[in-house]
């Protein structure tokens, strides 16, 4: 274990764009994700003398004062496997100078931490070292599979997060809900508060004082016998927002460990659910370059294909 002094570091071009948590992460290399966040909440973390959250993009010029912390010896970036190396060239579903989209698969995280050796970003940036400035323009849950933007320039970062943030982006999902829903299309506007446990889990949950604004629109794509096929559209972007928002409406997403119905999980996994059925469908966004709209569709993992066709049948 190497312990550091404190640090101030002033944002530069390179930087610049990032969120908060992300630039951390790059510069205390060995360093528990959940200490990076735990210091942040401290406020020991300060941007230009003052306190910063997590989401903050640092911007040119930007003095970060980063605490003393004990980091682990450098070791070696763990290697793909091949399997899974080829795998993840084969899913690129659009490419340019400036932008990635990747078809996620369930079950693997969009970044390392928390006893994750690596996640999507690592695997790619070891798989196309070329890259030099690839990085996530926003996240996707571990088991959540589908549409995935990645920039491949800090200049199309900044432009890609400025354009999310005036809601410039469509983002659809499919999900699977237990129970059978009434009516077609519904709109769900329940303001959402995210918790970060010691572990560094994160529990979210409708808060109707102190949370977030958060808006779902849901539209019925099929009915079967004890649940029903929705396709989600996302106004705001929270953390498990659709998720939350299908939990409080008592439509739990099926699948869903943490916010789902155990019993309904159990009834689905003996029909070979095995992952939470929540897939990034499509997603749209303004082109870092030029603005033009880009649209990117990943098609419905064939498990989930499987799994509808059986509920279809029966």
């Amino acid at each position: 274990m190497v312990e550091s002094g404190v640090r101030y570091l002033e944002i530069g071009e390179a930087e610049a764009g990032q969120r908060l948590d992300n630039f951390l992460l790059r510069v205390m290399k060995g360093v528990p994700r959940s200490h990076v966040y735990k210091i942040l909440r401290s406020g020991e973390v300060r941007v230009n003398k003052g306190r910063a959250k997590a989401q903050y993009h640092v911007t040119l010029g930007d003095q970060v004062r980063v605490p003393p912390v004990r980091q682990a010896d450098p070791s070696p970036t763990p290697k793909v496997a091949p399997k899974l190396a080829d795998d993840l060239l084969t899913r690129i579903l659009y490419e340019d100078d400036r932008v990635l989209v990747l078809d996620k698969p369930s079950g693997l995280a969009v970044h390392g931490g928390s006893g994750i050796a690596w996640g999507v970003i690592e695997a790619l940036r070891s798989l196309r070292p070329e890259l030099r400035e690839l990085e996530l323009v926003h996240r996707l849950d571990r088991e959540t599979s589908g549409c995935l933007l990645l920039s491949k320039r800090r200049s199309a970062l900044r432009q890609l997060h400025a354009d999310l943030r005036d809601s410039a982006f469509q983002k659809r999902y499919l999900c699977l809900a237990w129970g059978k829903w009434s009516g077609g299309e519904r709109r769900v506007d329940l303001p959402l508060r995210k918790n970060t446990l010691r572990s560094g889990e994160r529990i979210v949950r409708v808060d109707q004082e102190s949370g977030k604004s958060a808006a779902t629109r849901f539209a019925l794509m099929q009915r079967f016998a004890h649940c029903t096929l929705l396709e989600a559209e996302l106004e705001t972007g929270r953390t498990h927002q659709i998720r939350v928002h299908l939990q409080s409406i008592g439509h739990p997403l099926l699948g869903d460990e943490k916010y789902g119905d155990a019993s309904a999980n159990a009834q689905l996994r003996e029909r070979g659910l095995r992952r939470l059925f929540l897939h990034a469908s499509l997603l749209a966004f303004p082109h870092p370059r030029d603005q033009r709209i880009i649209r990117v569709e990943a098609p419905l993992p064939e498990q989930l294909q499987a799994l509808l066709r059986e509920l279809s049948a029966s």
